[in-house]
């Protein structure tokens, strides 16, 4: 699984909220195998939209969309219970 660049804004979000390291190691799960139990993705309402998130944390959760069968593009990092 191919992931692109994540987006600068995405990255000093992760850095202000000292995520960068746990958000690395979601993501070589999400890239090596997207059913990760940790991931705990779940496909976001609305369904026709096709957005997913991944966990990173207990109160962080990144949003996501597959570009291709291969590509996926992480689009936001926020706080789940906002």
């Amino acid at each position: 699984m191919e992931i692109l660049p994540i987006h600068s804004e995405i990255v000093v979000y992760l850095k202000k909220h000292n995520l960068t390291s746990r958000f690395n190691k979601q993501l070589r799960f999400l890239k090596n195998n997207v059913r990760h139990p940790s991931l705990e993705v779940e496909l976001l309402e609305p369904k026709h939209l096709h957005f997913f998130s991944f966990r990173i944390d207990k109160k962080y959760r990144a949003i996501f969309i597959f570009r291709n069968r291969e590509t996926i593009e992480i689009i936001d990092v926020n706080n789940h219970y906002r």
